[in-house]
């Protein structure tokens, strides 16, 4: 089996049911076979599949355009759901981008991303089955594309890739999880906030993967790491990373303390959440 032809197959699925399907068995084949000659990846620059498929719903919208929501009712608090799901769902094509676009890398590479695959699977599968308790299905409300444009924004440079996916975009994650998971709690979801204690820890070790990836590309071409993560963030079009940082998840992750206070210069006390008990519900607004 050639994995990553088989990873790109896997990514142009549209079927939700057949795509986590494959991300399990694509991880399972990794597993069983990665040290054995049945299992092959390409050596030479290849036609990678360029448009992830998506199932027909949900419609999809700018970022700009999906409404802001407070965490005040029944509609919103599946809405909150929906957009955490959808979040793990692209993650699936993100991780099997990786395996399936960048050649001529350490065999370790793609095993990552192929375990990755497979939890953001098993993220996307526990928070449907919550959505579909609260009588809702993934699909159902409408979702944004932002994910998958930083993949478009990454294809040409597995060194961005891992800059701006894993160490950008999913360290957010990390950032604003345990303030959903206290949204959560306090709205009486205590089983919606321990489906984010599982995504949490995996997502520590996902960010790991594409720190460890990122500086692994850094000393191959001979960049300092953090100067060249510094340099990426100021693309034009790259969002900057703020606040709240989780300082102790992000330091687990493989960012170091000078790179943090390089991140937030005027940061006091850090936000060290790396999980939540059963906390009252902030004021404010859920961003679904």
């Amino acid at each position: 089996m050639n994995v990553q032809y088989e990873a790109g197959q896997v990514l142009a699925e549209s079927e939700i049911n057949a795509k986590l399907a494959g991300a399990a068995r694509l991880w399972e084949y990794w597993q069983a076979n990665c040290q054995t000659n049945r299992m092959t990846l390409a050596d030479a620059p290849h036609s990678p599949i360029n448009s992830a498929g998506i199932p027909d719903r949900p419609t999809l919208a700018a970022p700009s355009d999906m409404p802001r929501r407070q965490l005040n009712g029944p509609e919103n608090h599946a809405a909150l759901i929906h957009a955490l799901a959808h979040i793990e769902f692209n993650a699936i094509n993100l991780a099997l981008d990786a395996v399936q676009r960048f050649v001529g890398l350490p065999q370790a590479f793609y095993g990552d991303w192929l375990r990755v695959t497979a939890e953001e699977a098993s993220h996307f599968a526990l928070l449907r089955n919550h959505l579909r308790s609260l009588g809702k299905d993934y699909g159902d409300y409408p979702a944004h594309a932002g994910l998958w444009e930083m993949a478009e924004k990454t294809a040409h440079d597995p060194l961005a890739r891992m800059a701006l996916v894993p160490r950008l975009l999913e360290a957010r994650g990390l950032d604003v999880t345990p303030d959903i998971q206290r949204k959560l709690r306090g709205y009486g979801d205590a089983a919606g906030a321990d489906i984010l204690n599982i995504i949490l820890r995996d997502e520590i070790g996902h960010v790991a993967a594409g720190d460890r990836w990122f500086r692994f590309l850094c000393a191959q071409r001979g960049l300092e790491a953090e100067t060249a993560f510094q340099m990426l963030l100021a693309t034009p079009g790259i969002p900057r990373p703020r606040r709240p940082f989780n300082e102790t998840a992000r330091l687990a992750a493989g960012f170091s303390a000078a790179e943090l206070a390089l991140l937030d210069p005027e940061r006091k006390a850090g936000n060290t959440d790396m999980h939540v008990g059963n906390s009252a519900c902030p004021e404010g607004a859920a961003r679904a």
